[in-house]
């Protein structure tokens, strides 16, 4: 199967922006059921994340997922469980049977780590490493970076361009990538210009370069 990137956003379906109705799910599940998720899917704003959890509903072995955030999106929505929403999808990833543990890396230096529903903080986390490589799954936004390297919707961190891709880089030699995802960027209800969309391209174009490489291309899915 051939290594990819697609372009998977669906801001114009109703019922998707931040919350995702039952109806628009279904929709999106059943576009994108042919896509394979051995690629990297670009999936527009911060504003549709939990994409990523329907990329990782179609996993058949127990991964790891890794969310490169500065959100932690675990967050209980305004209307509970009742709607998937951006901010809260890592919970309903959690409990899929086939996810093993989370990590969240929220900065350059710190990794934090949900294992049977126990959250710890643990520096370096991403260096551990067995015998066998880990099946993971990827999920990059771009808020994470500072504003020197991308402008989002969302509060941003303060990491630079080159700690994202090494930390990337040393994902791949750490893990067996099933698949990746990549989101972020200024809509234009929000005052997103041209020179914003140009800048945000360089940056996901070079994390996802330095992922495509890396995945793992005889896993099947």
């Amino acid at each position: 199967m051939d290594k990819t990137v697609v372009n998977t956003d669906f801001s114009n379906l109703e019922g998707t922006c931040c919350y995702c109705s039952e109806k628009s799910a279904d929709l999106i599940r059943s576009s994108i059921s042919r896509i394979p998720v051995n690629a990297i899917h670009f999936i527009g704003t911060g504003d549709y994340h939990y994409q990523t959890l329907f990329w990782l509903e179609r996993l058949e072995e127990p991964f790891t997922l890794i969310l490169i955030d500065h959100h932690p999106d675990d967050q209980a929505g305004a209307f509970g469980d009742e709607l998937l929403s951006c901010g809260g999808w890592v919970i309903n990833a959690r409990a899929l049977p086939l996810c093993r543990k989370t990590i969240w890396i929220h900065d350059a230096g710190n990794a934090c780590c949900t294992r049977d529903r126990d959250k710890t903080e643990e520096p370096g986390l991403i260096s551990e490493t067995g015998p066998e490589l880990e099946a993971a799954y990827l999920s990059v936004d771009i808020d994470i970076l500072s504003t020197k390297y991308a402008h989002t919707d969302w509060s941003q961190g303060e990491m630079t361009l080159d700690e994202l891709l090494g930390i990337c880089r040393d994902i791949s030699s750490k893990y067996r990538l099933l698949g990746a995802d990549i989101c972020g960027g200024l809509s234009e209800e929000n005052g997103g210009t041209d020179s914003d969309q140009a800048l945000n391209y360089r940056s996901i174009k070079a994390i996802a370069e330095a992922i495509l490489q890396h995945l793992d291309s005889d896993s099947g899915y």
